[in-house]
């Protein structure tokens, strides 16, 4: 938790999922010099005058360090290399305004927790709040759900009293809402449950999801809402990022995530794009 312009936040956790090696970008530099007799790596090596197997691919995969792609990356800047090295992380807990200064990196494997699909919960505090707790069962409900970055309680009451606002217009402006929030299956359950907001909200949860939910209601999100997401670089386009992001001109959140990315990045790889000194 850090306080930024007088707002306590919450920083993203961010594990490695996956990362394919270096030894590919050290065979494709070599292939395009036709070198592979240079290489202290053996498996390098090998492949020049034989099509690898299975337990020499594994070798190639193990490879942590290569002469050859240090020089290219720091001596020649020839990184279309380290294009063949991918890295996948799983991050937890940014935000939709870090989402949208993702989305400027062109070249990433991106897929994000959708609010069409994930909005339910918000719904059904809203639609149980209106059988008898009214806004403050709501913003207590939400506050529960540990959805905002921002963790000022009581910054996050205004947060979600607005949500909550803006859902309390639309119920009075759409024709059927209930039949747009809930599924059908559960649309008695608001008249078992009249008059005690937590147990219809309990019921709901407890029933059939709302098929694409958020196409209706994605209106009360906002840039504070935490989002989670699996991002797939090349290292080309990490080191890019890296350079961009974790610097102090960067938006505070996706710094704060680039920084957390770097330190789950292996050494193998950060020794080719981040310069040492």
């Amino acid at each position: 938790m850090e306080d930024v312009y007088g707002i306590k936040y919450s920083k993203p956790e961010v594990i490695l999922m996956q990362d394919t090696g270096i030894g590919v970008a050290e065979a494709a530099a070599r292939t395009c010099y036709d070198s592979f007799e240079n290489s202290e790596n053996e498996a390098i090596k090998y492949i020049e005058k034989n099509m690898p197997d299975s337990a020499t691919c594994k070798s190639i995969n193990d490879i942590e360090e290569s002469n050859l792609l240090n020089d290219l990356a720091w001596t020649y800047f020839h990184h279309s290399i380290l294009e063949h090295a991918n890295l996948s992380f799983l991050i937890r807990g940014t935000s939709r305004g870090v989402l949208q200064e993702h989305a400027r990196h062109r070249i990433q494997a991106i897929s994000v927790r959708s609010t069409r699909y994930t909005m339910s919960s918000v719904i059904n505090a809203f639609v149980a709040s209106e059988a008898s707790g009214g806004r403050d069962f709501f913003i207590s409900k939400v506050l529960g759900f540990d959805m905002l970055v921002t963790c000022d309680e009581e910054y996050n009451k205004i947060e979600i009293g607005a949500m909550y606002d803006k859902l309390k217009y639309q119920s009075k402006t759409v024709e059927n809402f209930n039949e747009t929030a809930v599924a059908k299956s559960s649309l008695s359950l608001l008249n078992e449950f009249a008059g005690n907001s937590q147990a219809l909200f309990d019921a709901l949860e407890a029933g059939k999801k709302k098929r694409n939910v958020g196409d209706a209601f994605k209106h009360i999100v906002t840039d504070n809402f935490k989002v989670d997401m699996v991002v797939t670089f090349n290292l080309r386009s990490l080191k890019n990022y890296f350079t961009l992001r974790d610097s102090g001109a960067a938006y505070f959140q996706i710094r704060w995530l680039a920084q957390e990315m770097m330190k789950k990045t292996p050494s193998k790889y950060l020794d080719l794009i981040i310069k040492k000194g």
